[in-house]
């Protein structure tokens, strides 16, 4: 075996078989880190940005990982009577629909209930489902979804 220094003090010979001792390292190197977890943090209605579609009107509240990366995405929405957010639809990442005033005919897999204000849905991954204002006044209701759209 060959000796990396021809005497001690010197340079080190490297060959390029000692170059593929580097790889790891310089793989790892290029990776970018993880963001950072969502921190803990109060949020005045007032002050959340609005946004509107249609007949909804949303507003963004937190998104992000928790400190052990787990996503979560958690809005409010207003949605005006007799309309629909989107088509029934399904996705990986479960979600929790709580009213909080308004009326709301919820779908899952073809079963409709009606939730009145106070009520909460919880839509398992996988799950079709959707819902539709089905009062004469706006619904005003979260959506927290849990996880991603990765299986």
């Amino acid at each position: 075996m060959r000796e990396l220094c021809d005497k001690p003090g010197s340079a080190m010979k490297l060959s390029r078989r000692h170059f593929g001792l580097f790889l790891p390292f310089l793989s790892k190197s290029g990776v970018a880190a993880p963001p950072a977890a969502l921190a803990s943090a109060a949020f005045r209605f007032e002050d959340l940005p609005v946004r509107k579609s249609g007949s909804l009107v949303s507003r963004q509240i937190l998104k992000g990982s928790t400190h052990t990366g787990f996503d979560v995405n958690l809005h409010e929405s207003e949605l005006e009577p007799g309309q629909m957010p989107d088509a029934p639809h399904q996705h990986v990442h479960e979600e929790l629909l709580l009213i909080k005033e308004g009326q709301l005919d919820v779908t899952v897999n073809g079963k409709t209930k009606q939730l009145d204000g106070g009520s909460v849905a919880y839509l398992a991954s996988g799950d079709r489902h959707g819902w539709k204002n089905s009062c004469t006044t706006t619904a005003r209701y979260f959506v927290l979804a849990l996880g991603d759209d990765t299986a």
